[in-house]
């Protein structure tokens, strides 16, 4: 019996209708708004999603890490619709509803953290750091924060601020906000170790800010657009430990590594750590607007009245939706399911990696998985380029990919987790086809 393909091309990628609707966008939209894919969608449907020339491909970029669900799940999508016919906005500090508690309640049964513990819901990542370090600063009436090199955390000021990639995220958008410390980030492929990691933190308390100044430690247990770098466990403990030596904060952000992508709920639940504070987003709400910070009671409490706030400090749809999603979670064990993903992906592109030697690195947890492209294993020297030919020649074939890392080198997997066995076969088979192209 021949197996039903998912992938299903009509046209040359980009085909003619995308290319009409991506020359409209350049006269009316800005520049910056760049497009990495020139593919303009039209639906999608669980891990895939068909274009407006009808050409169907398998969605590897999953709405950069928000579609863990994947496209358009039905439980999310009637939990959206029923939501909206009966209030679309309040703004819960001004007249409250109940979902916003009840999501609360549900997150924090789910939170890797002891003793009382308590939520706010803001609207993207970005606000949930900054929401975060605002709590994290009230709590201790300092004003310094230590970020990590290759970190992202957002584009809003204190959070672009602490993101450390120049281009395109930096370059010419300052000044940026005071008080704000970059140190290494540990790492087994291209170092530092964690031995050296933590010294060098421990040393900038000496050289650069004085550890009774630092109100939070804001760190990725796998860094995303840093190229999908997963914290060595004695680093994360580490950290912990300066901490706790130092009453300093320690904000996880769990953003992209949060709902399952690591094969845990949460990513630092891989390590022997308990964070003070977290920051989540992406997936909590399936691509709705929606993020949080949840945490340590007495932290979350420490702001004075109304210090916290916005006009959209969470939405009910998107709320309604959030609670939709871990429904599916929990229905469809969709934290196993990413084991199993990780599983299969990761023993592919290790054979890739013994197949090619532009391939130096394969790295990840769970279905959090990439690939590090190079012109030569010794040096480790970061080939962009073959990353870019590579996710070129996939989407010609069907399958769209993003890259990452602080080089642009690294290809990152965040698939939708309902992804089907079948399709993800044809997806990773394609994927080798394109690596084939670019590299034999």
């Amino acid at each position: 019996m021949a197996t039903t393909k998912s992938i299903e091309l009509r046209t040359a990628i980009p085909g003619p209708r995308s290319k009409e609707i991506l020359d409209r966008k350049d006269r009316v939209i800005a520049d910056p708004l760049s497009i990495y894919l020139p593919v303009v969608i039209e639906h999608g449907e669980g891990a895939t999603l068909t274009d407006v020339d009808g050409n169907t491909f398998i969605d590897f970029t999953g709405g950069v890490g928000c579609l863990n669900v994947g496209h358009a799940h039905p439980r999310v999508v009637d939990a959206v619709q029923e939501q909206a016919a009966k209030f679309f906005h309040t703004d819960f500090t001004i007249v409250p509803y109940e979902t916003y508690v009840t999501l609360g309640e549900r997150l924090l049964a789910t939170a890797p953290i002891s003793g009382p513990t308590k939520a706010a819901f803001f609207n993207a990542g970005t606000e949930a750091v900054e929401n975060a370090i605002k709590f994290a600063r009230a709590h201790t009436k300092r004003p310094a924060v230590i970020g990590f090199e290759g970190g992202f955390h957002g584009r809003t000021l204190l959070s672009l601020t602490l993101t450390s990639k120049t281009h395109p995220y930096k370059a010419g958008l300052g000044p940026f906000a005071p008080e704000v410390y970059r140190l290494p980030y540990a790492q087994d492929y291209r170092g530092p170790s964690a031995a050296q990691a933590l010294a060098t933190l421990e040393r900038a308390f000496v050289t650069t800010v004085a550890a009774e100044t630092v109100a939070a430690i804001v760190i990725e247990p796998v860094q995303g657009e840093g190229g999908f770098v997963v914290a060595p466990p004695e680093f994360l403990e580490g950290v912990r430990r300066v901490c706790d030596d130092n009453g300093i904060v320690l904000v996880i952000d769990e953003v992209q590594t949060g709902y399952g992508r690591t094969g845990k709920m949460w990513g630092i639940e891989h390590y022997d750590v308990e964070p003070d504070l977290m920051t989540i987003a992406k997936s909590i709400a399936a691509g709705l607007p929606l993020s949080g910070v949840i945490g340590k009671a007495e932290i979350m409490d420490a702001p004075g009245d109304s210090a916290i706030g916005g006009t959209y400090v969470g939405n009910p749809v998107a709320q309604a939706a959030a609670l939709a999603v871990l429904d599916v979670f929990e229905d469809e064990s969709l934290v196993e399911r990413a084991v199993q993903i990780g599983e299969t992906i990761r023993g592919r592109m290790q054979a890739w990696q013994q197949r090619w030697d532009a391939i130096g690195d394969v790295r990840g947890l769970g279905a959090m998985l990439a690939i590090e492209l190079v012109h030569d294993r010794a040096t480790k020297d970061p080939a962009p380029e073959v990353a870019t030919a590579v996710v070129e020649a996939a989407s010609e074939r069907g399958l769209l990919l993003l890259k990452s890392g602080i080089y642009s080198n690294c290809i990152r997997v965040l698939v939708p987790l309902v992804v089907s066995d079948g399709e993800l076969d044809e997806a990773l088979a394609v994927w080798e086809d394109a690596l084939g192209s670019v590299l034999s």
